[in-house]
């Protein structure tokens, strides 16, 4: 067994209750973890870290707080060690929303989305009620600088490393011209709680119910960001009805269902900006992890992302020089 989790198993008094520690699979950070299967009491998982953490500091940590107070449903915090870098964390199982959605029928599938959409309207909601610069996530944001250094990010990660493009200095100019008008537009929208990673895989489903993970990196963004995240997911394929009907029950959620086609229009052209900004980040960190952590898990996803891209690129005429640089490398 790892040694920082023998001795953590020990200073926690399981050690005598512990019948198998089992490693899972890890997401893209550098944490991994471990499922413990204990005598006489339910299973739980621990988090190691690199190194020493400092609990009351951890961005996870207070972010947990505040989802809690919310509420929603995430993990409990168990037991910690600073020294030895490992949270307790309450074991929410293995079925993803994404790995349940195979089995799922048509009317379970509806409402697992349903549900997960009405998470996003009440942190979007309770989070401006909850605003404090005491959470991390309230002071930090999708800002011109976030958002630009994330379109950078698809240059170097996937342009560049994963699909070798030999982008000319002028290709270079014309995409920071289109990163610019897309970044103004985003990052004047107004502000909301959002989660930053809210997808299938980080919806898992435990006694009947989703509970959300990989919170810590929350931060204020446009409304249409976790929804855009979750509905261009590039781990699963929505039909083109079922977003229609989603992008409807969030705004029926929020109090804000337009009357006006106008109105409906121009909430779909920022979920659609937010989403080709958000699908050009993935696909800039599966080229990473790909190229840079010999991680190929991720190229099966590729495709999908890519789709998105195209349809939003092909969808607005704004997107056409964009389109065309791209184009030989999508």
């Amino acid at each position: 067994m790892e040694p920082r989790l023998e001795q953590y198993l020990a200073e926690h008094q399981l050690t005598d209750q512990t019948l198998k520690v089992m490693p899972l699979t890890g997401d893209a950070s550098d944490r991994r973890y471990f499922r413990v299967l204990l005598k006489h009491a339910r299973p739980i998982v621990l988090a190691l870290h690199t190194g020493p953490i400092e609990y009351q500091t951890m961005p996870f940590v207070s972010v947990a707080r505040l989802l809690a107070e919310v509420p929603l449903p995430v993990p409990r915090i168990l037991h910690h060690s600073n020294a030895l870098g490992v949270l307790g964390l309450e074991d929410l199982g293995d079925v993803t929303l994404q790995a349940h959605l195979g089995a799922a029928t048509p009317a379970e599938h509806a409402a697992l989305y349903r549900q997960a959409v009405g998470f996003i309207a009440r942190l979007q909601q309770r989070g401006e009620a909850l605003r404090s610069d005491a959470y991390p996530p309230y002071r930090i944001a999708f800002d011109h600088e976030k958002l630009t250094w994330e379109l950078e990010f698809f240059v170097r990660h996937y342009l560049l490393a994963y699909k070798g493009a030999p982008l000319s200095e002028a290709h270079r100019d014309a995409l920071r011209a289109e990163w610019a008008t897309i970044v103004d537009e985003l990052a004047s929208e107004p502000r909301v709680l959002c989660h930053r990673d809210y997808h299938s895989r980080n919806l898992m489903l435990h006694d009947g119910s989703l509970y959300i993970i990989d919170f810590q990196d929350a931060r204020l963004g446009p409304e249409t960001y976790d929804l855009a995240s979750l509905l261009r997911d590039a781990y699963v394929d929505l039909s083109p009805q079922q977003v229609e009907e989603l992008i409807a029950f969030f705004l029926a959620l929020k109090g804000s269902e337009p009357s006006a086609p106008s109105a409906l229009t121009d909430f779909r052209r920022r979920f659609d900006l937010m989403a080709l900004q958000r699908n050009l980040k993935a696909l800039g960190t599966f080229g990473y992890m790909t190229t840079s952590r010999d991680n190929t898990v991720y190229i099966q996803y590729i495709p999908r992302t890519v789709a998105y891209v195209k349809a939003n690129l092909a969808r607005y005429p704004r997107f056409a020089r964009l389109g065309d640089v791209l184009d030989a490398w999508l």
